[in-house]
C-alpha cells in the first residue's frame, strides 16, 4: 500500500500486515501405500502418478478414487517419474541406474535404457521439445532426445555431490536448474557445457527446488538439509528471502501456480502455506503420513500433490471459480491475482454476430491493481463501485476510475440491495453495517458465523443453517434450518434461491407480512417471523453458479448443463462443453454472459419474452399470455407448446403448435380425430395411422378404423376388426396384403377362417413347413397329401437321406393309410353343409282299451 494508505490504515488502528489469507482446503485424493517418493498430475486426464519405493508406478484416478493402471517397474526404488502427456507416455528413474518409458494406455515398454551409473533422483520433461533430462548421484546431468532414439544428447558437468532436481525453466525453455548435495544451485543452458551461473547460500545439502510460474517474478525457490527455504532473484543472483520454520529437512517446494503461495514440505510430516508476497506464514496441513518427499502441480488448477511415507494426498486449495463481476451495462471486471482487467460488451451492438457457446473476441484493458488479494470482487446494485475482498481486508473501488473509495477490516463483504448500504463479517461472532460508508450499527452473534449474502436481506450463513437480518435495524427476519453454500436474490426482491450440496431452493419473500410484524410492535422469536418466506420450489440438484433474470432463476448444475426454473419447471437451455460461471445478463443482446477459469467471456441467446410468457401462464393470465406470444419468435413455439402442455393447457398447446408431429400426438391426446386425420395426411406416418386407427376403433368408428388401419398397415389390428365383424371380403383383402408384406402367419388365419384349405398348404410350402403342410394336408385336403410328402422327402433329404426315405408317400404305400381309402375329400366333410338329420318317425298312438261288457243281470 501506499504511505498514505498506510497511514489511514494506522489511524483506524488498522494492521494491514497481520491478517491471514483465507484459504479453503479441501482433500480430494487420500490413498496409503507404501513410501512415495515421487508425484506427477495429467495435463489432461484426471490421474495422479505416483512412483513407489517398493519398485512399483501407480496411476490414481482422483475424480472417482480408482486405481487406473499399476506397472511393476523394478525391485529397486523408484525415485522420480513424470508424465509425456503430447507421447502418451511417463519415465520413470529408478536405483537400477535405468530409464523406462511406458505407454501408459497399452502399459507397452516403449524404451529402456541405462542412463547413469548411480541412482537416478530427477527427470524433467522438456514442455515443447523431445528432450527429457536426467540427474544422478553420479553428479551428471544428462540430456536425451527421443526424437532421435533416445540419444543422449549432451552431458552437464560441474556439480561435486548428488544432483538430486533439475527443473526446466518455464519463462526460458532452454535454460534449466539443478539442485545437489554440494550446498549449490547451477543455472545452465542447452547447448552450453558450463553453467550460466551458481546460486551459494544455503549451510547444508540442497534437496529441491523450482522457479516461480505465476508471474513475470524471475524467482526460484529451494529447500535443503539446513531446514531453510531460499527464495533467490535469478536476474540479480541474490538471495531475496529466507523462510524457517521446519522442524527437519525440507524435501519439496512449488511456488502456487494460481494462488500468492509458496508450499513447502519437510521430514517434519508437514506441508507449510507461506504467502508469496509478505512470506508470512498463513497455513500448516498435517495429514498423518510422516515424512513428506515430494510436492506436484497442475498449472491452471488449484491442486496439489503430495507424496509421503505412507501414501499420497491430492488437496485443492482455494477456488477455481474465476473473479468477474458485470454491471447491467455489460462492463466486466476481473481479477488476475492482484491485477485488474476490464472487458467492456458495451461495443457490441444488436446485430453482432454471436454464435452460443463461442468465445467473444474483444480486447481487455488494464484497469489497475489491487490492494489486497482478491477473493470476491462484486459490482455495487447501481454498478457505480467494486467491492474487492481477501486478506481479511474489504477495499471499495470506483468502477469507472479504480480508484479507491473505502477500505476496512473484514473477512467477508456483501452489498445491500441499496448501493449506499453494505455489511461486512468482522469476525465469526460480529456484523457490521455501514451506510454512505459510515458504520451504521453492529451486530452480535450468538452463534459461528461461516460467511454472509447480501441482497433484499442480510444473510448468515452457519454449518446448519441461514438466518436473515433486516439491513434498517438488524433485527432477525427469519431463520432456515438448511445447510446454505450459495444465496442469489432477484431484481425485486421478492424472490430467493438458496443453494445446497444436492437441492435449489426457491422461496417466496413477502414484504408486506414482514412490514405489518414489525409495525404491530409484536416480539420477534429466535427463528423470525414465520410466514416472511414461503417455498416456491425445490428442484433437486447440485448447483454451482446461479442469477436471476426478471422472474426467471438461471443455474448451471455440477453436470455443466446451463438451465432455467419458472413455476418449478426445469428447462435445459445448453449443454456446456466445459465448466463456465454465470455473471450477467445482456438485455439489449437476449445474451446470458458466462466466464470461465481462463477469463474467456462466452454468451448464449436468452430471450426474456418466453420468461414473461411463462410467468403469466403460471399466473393464469392466457388472455396477457396470448398477447405476449406475438413477442417470441415463430421457432419457440414448439417449446411454449411444451411447456402449456406440461401445465395442463394443451388445447391451447394446439393453438401455437408448430410441428406436425408435435399437432398430431396432442390431438390424439385430446381426441380430436379429424384434425389428427388431417395431420396423419401431411405425415404419411404408418405410426400415427395406427395410432388413430386405434383410436377410431376405440371410438367405435369401424369404417375410419379400418381406413386408418390399412394405411398405417397394421394387419394386426385389422385381422382383429375382421374377425370381429366377420367381414369375409375384408378378410380376403387383408391375406392379400398380408402375403404382400410377407405376414405368412397373418396370411394363413386369414385363408384357414375362410376355408380356404389350398391357400393355407401353399402358404405353409411357401414359408418351408412342408411337415405342416403334410399334416394340414392329411387332415383336410387327402388328394395334396402326396404332393406334400414329397416336396417334404425332398426337402428332407438334404438333411438327412434315411428319415427321408423312412417317409411314406399315401400314393405308394395305400395300406399304410386305410383310413383314406373311398372317403369323400375331408375339406369336403368339414366344409360342407350338414345334412339334415331325418325327422323321427312318430310313435303310433297307443289302442283305446276296450270298453267292459256289462255284467248280465241276474235272472
Amino acid at each position: 500500500k501506499s504511505r498514505r494508505e498506510r497511514r489511514a490504515w494506522s489511524f483506524f488502528g488498522l494492521d494491514s500486515t497481520t491478517m491471514p489469507l483465507r484459504l479453503d482446503v479441501k482433500r480430494v485424493l487420500f490413498q496409503r501405500s507404501d513410501r512415495v517418493k515421487g508425484v506427477d498430475l495429467h495435463p489432461n486426464e484426471p490421474w495422479l502418478l505416483a512412483n513407489l519405493y517398493n519398485g512399483s508406478v501407480h496411476i490414481w484416478n482422483y475424480v472417482d478414487q480408482t486405481l487406473v493402471k499399476s506397472f511393476e517397474v523394478t525391485d529397486l526404488p523408484v525415485r522420480t517419474s513424470k508424465f509425456i502427456a503430447r507421447k502418451q507416455w511417463f519415465a520413470a528413474g529408478s536405483d537400477d541406474m535405468m530409464v523406462r518409458v511406458f505407454n501408459y494406455n497399452t502399459m507397452d515398454k516403449v524404451k529402456v535404457f541405462e542412463a547413469h551409473s548411480d541412482y537416478i533422483r530427477s527427470i524433467a520433461v522438456h514442455p515443447t521439445q523431445s528432450y527429457l533430462l536426467t540427474s544422478s548421484d553420479d553428479m551428471l546431468i544428462k540430456l536425451w532426445d527421443w526424437d532421435q532414439g533416445w540419444m543422449c544428447t549432451q552431458v552437464f558437468e560441474g556439480h561435486t555431490h548428488y544432483v538430486m532436481q533439475v527443473v526446466f525453466n518455464p519463462k526460458d525453455a532452454n535454460t534449466f536448474a539443478s539442485a545437489s548435495l554440494d550446498h549449490t544451485v547451477k543455472v545452465w543452458s542447452t547447448g552450453q557445457q558450463v553453467p550460466n551461473f551458481t546460486l551459494e547460500g544455503h549451510d547444508k545439502g540442497i534437496n529441491c527446488l523450482e522457479y516461480f510460474t505465476g508471474g513475470d517474478k524471475p524467482h526460484l525457490i529451494t529447500g535443503g538439509d539446513d531446514k531453510k527455504v531460499k527464495i533467490w532473484d535469478y536476474q540479480t543472483k541474490s538471495c531475496v528471502n529466507t523462510l524457517e520454520g521446519h522442524t527437519h529437512n525440507i524435501s519439496a517446494v512449488c511456488f502456487h501456480p494460481e494462488l500468492p503461495l509458496i508450499v513447502t514440505g519437510s521430514e517434519d510430516g508437514t506441508i507449510r502455506l507461506w504467502h508469496s508476497t509478505t512470506y508470512r506464514l498463513e497455513q500448516t496441513l498435517n495429514y498423518g503420513l510422516e515424512r513428506v518427499w515430494t510436492i506436484a502441480y497442475l498449472k491452471g488448477t488449484n491442486l496439489l500433490a503430495v507424496g509421503y511415507d505412507e501414501g499420497t494426498v491430492l488437496i485443492k486449495i482455494g477456488r477455481e471459480e474465476p473473479l468477474a463481476s458485470m454491471d447491467a451495462g455489460g462492463k466486466i471486471i476481473i481479477a488476475k491475482h492482484n491485477e485488474i482487467q476490464t472487458v467492456n460488451l458495451k461495443s457490441l451492438s444488436a446485430d453482432s454476430e454471436l454464435n452460443d457457446g463461442e468465445r467473444i473476441s474483444l480486447a481487455s484493458k488494464d484497469l489497475g491493481s489491487s490492494d489486497v488479494y482478491p477473493q470476491s470482487l462484486k459490482h455495487s446494485p447501481n454498478g457505480r463501485f467494486v467491492s474487492v475482498c481477501g486478506d481479511g481486508e474489504y477495499v471499495i473501488y470506483t468502477a469507472l476510475a479504480w480508484r479507491n473509495k473505502s477500505f476496512g477490516q473484514g473477512l467477508e463483504f456483501v452489498w445491500s440491495y441499496d448501493s449506499s448500504m453494505y455489511g461486512i463479517r468482522e469476525s465469526a461472532s460480529s456484523l457490521k453495517i455501514f451506510k454512505n460508508f459510515k458504520e451504521d450499527k453492529a451486530i452480535r452473534l450468538d452463534y459461528h458465523a461461516e460467511g454472509i449474502y447480501g441482497g433484499a436481506l442480510l444473510g448468515v450463513r452457519t454449518r446448519d443453517f441461514i438466518c436473515f437480518y433486516d439491513w434498517l435495524d438488524g433485527s432477525v427476519i427469519r431463520r432456515i434450518d438448511v445447510p446454505v453454500k450459495h444465496v442469489t436474490w432477484s431484481d425485486r426482491g421478492d424472490s430467493v434461491a438458496l443453494v445446497t450440496d444436492d437441492t435449489l431452493y426457491v422461496l417466496e419473500y413477502d414484504r408486506d407480512v414482514v412490514d405489518r410484524y414489525l409495525e404491530s410492535g409484536q416480539e420477534i422469536g429466535e427463528d423470525g417471523i414465520e410466514d416472511a418466506f414461503e417455498v416456491a420450489h425445490e428442484v433437486s440438484t447440485r448447483a454451482q453458479t446461479a442469477l436471476w433474470v426478471g422472474d426467471c432463476l438461471i443455474y448451471t448444475d455440477a453436470a455443466w448443463h446451463l438451465n432455467y426454473v419458472v413455476g418449478g419447471e426445469v428447462t435445459t437451455l445448453f449443454h456446456l462443453d466445459h465448466p463456465m460461471y454465470l455473471v450477467g445478463y445482456l438485455k439489449n443482446l437476449n445474451r446470458l454472459i458466462l466466464v470461465d477459469k481462463d477469463f474467456s467471456v462466452i454468451s448464449y441467446k436468452f430471450l426474456l419474452s418466453i420468461i414473461e410468457y411463462k410467468t403469466l401462464v403460471i399466473r393464469g393470465d392466457m388472455a396477457a399470455a396470448a398477447a405476449a406470444l406475438e413477442a417470441i419468435p415463430s421457432s419457440h413455439h414448439n417449446a411454449m407448446a411444451e411447456f402449456l402442455e406440461a401445465k395442463g393447457f394443451v388445447e391451447e398447446a394446439l393453438a401455437i403448435a408448430t410441428d406436425d408431429q408435435y399437432r398430431f400426438e396432442l390431438c390424439v391426446q385430446l381426441g380430436k380425430l379429424d384434425v389428427a386425420r388431417q395431420i396423419a395426411e401431411v405425415l404419411q406416418s404408418e405410426k400415427a395411422w395406427k395410432q388413430l386407427g386405434e383410436m377410431a376403433m376405440g371410438g367405435g368408428n369401424l369404417e375410419v378404423a379400418e381406413s386408418c388401419l390399412a394405411k398405417g398397415r397394421d394387419l394386426s389390428g385389422l385381422l382383429m376388426l375382421y374377425t370381429s365383424t366377420g367381414d369375409a371380403v375384408g378378410m380376403a383383402k387383408l391375406g392379400a396384403m398380408a402375403r404382400e408384406d410377407g405376414k405368412l402367419n397373418i396370411a394363413f388365419l386369414c385363408a384357414f377362417l375362410s376355408g380356404q384349405t389350398a391357400d393355407c398348404i401353399s402358404l405353409l410350402g411357401e414359408a418351408n413347413r412342408f411337415p405342416e403342410a403334410a399334416l394340414l394336408a392329411r387332415t383336410y385336403l387327402p388328394e395334396k397329401m402326396s404332393g406334400c410328402v414329397a416336396e417334404w422327402k425332398e426337402d428332407l433329404s438334404k438333411v438327412n437321406r434315411t428319415a427321408a426315405a423312412a417317409l411314406a408317400d399315401p400314393a405308394e404305400h395305400a395300406d399304410l393309410f386305410p383310413s383314406l381309402a373311398g372317403g369323400p375329400p375331408a375339406d369336403e366333410e368339414v366344409f360342407q353343409e350338414p345334412e339334415p338329420e331325418p325327422e323321427p318317425e312318430p310313435e303310433p298312438e297307443p289302442e283305446p282299451e276296450p270298453e267292459p261288457k256289462p255284467e248280465p243281470e241276474p235272472e
